[in-house]
């Protein structure tokens, strides 16, 4: 089967006054279409880093990724990720790759509704009109378990419960249905009985839309 992610020889470095932090070195890992792929380590051991180095998102400075390969390939699109220019990258986060971020009220934008904040993804990566999008949205909604959606389409992030605004990030994450989606640590900030919903739920969304997920947790219970 051919692999959707092949990442080879990852180096990414820190630089400050202080010295250098090597945060990765030769990082190696694949991922098949449909695959779950854990990837777990204690705090400060370079999980997210990792991520991030492939999306991007590595502040610069003090960040730079020094070396390797990540060559995506989702059958109809072949690229190596750490080749991209920024408005490439930004075409594949959301779009080909989403991501859910381990506090949804520092990743929310607290002065757009959370439909319109699902709904920009639509409009942005498919090409959607206002309309049609709005109308994905409210199914999306629905699909992850928001209740009265099509109301809670213009209600605002802190109008939602924690476990509410996570679903909402989910939705965001999947939204153009990327090939890849990375969860890191989604469930952190909430409790037991919840995590176990928003961990069912995306394997729900797995399998319904064939999508690859890597979890990034420090926890393996």
């Amino acid at each position: 089967m051919t692999k959707i992610l092949d990442v080879n020889g990852l180096v990414t470095r820190f630089y400050s006054v202080d010295g250098v932090v090597h945060a990765l070195n030769e990082v190696q890992f694949d991922l098949e279409p449909g695959e779950t792929l854990g990837v777990v380590g204690e705090s400060g051991s370079g999980k997210s880093v990792t991520m991030m180095s492939l999306l991007g998102l590595i502040p610069k400075p003090p960040g730079r990724v020094e070396g390797g390969t990540a060559v995506f390939n989702d059958g109809s699109d072949t690229f190596d990720l750490l080749k991209l220019s920024e408005k490439e990258l930004q075409e594949v986060r959301g779009g080909k790759v989403g991501f859910i971020f381990q506090d949804p009220i520092s990743s929310l934008n607290p002065t757009m509704t959370i439909g319109k904040q699902i709904a920009e993804s639509m409009m942005t990566h498919l090409q959607l009109g206002e309309s049609e999008a709005r109308k994905r949205t409210i199914n999306l909604l629905q699909q992850v378990g928001i209740a009265d959606a099509e109301r809670r389409y213009d209600s605002y992030p802190h109008e939602f419960s924690g476990g509410m605004r996570q679903r909402v990030m989910i939705a965001i994450a999947v939204a153009c249905e990327p090939a890849i989606v990375i969860a890191d640590e989604p469930t952190t900030a909430l409790d037991v009985t919840v995590q176990a919903q928003i961990i069912e739920l995306t394997q729900q969304l797995q399998k319904q839309m064939g999508m690859a997920v890597v979890w990034i947790t420090h926890a393996l219970g």
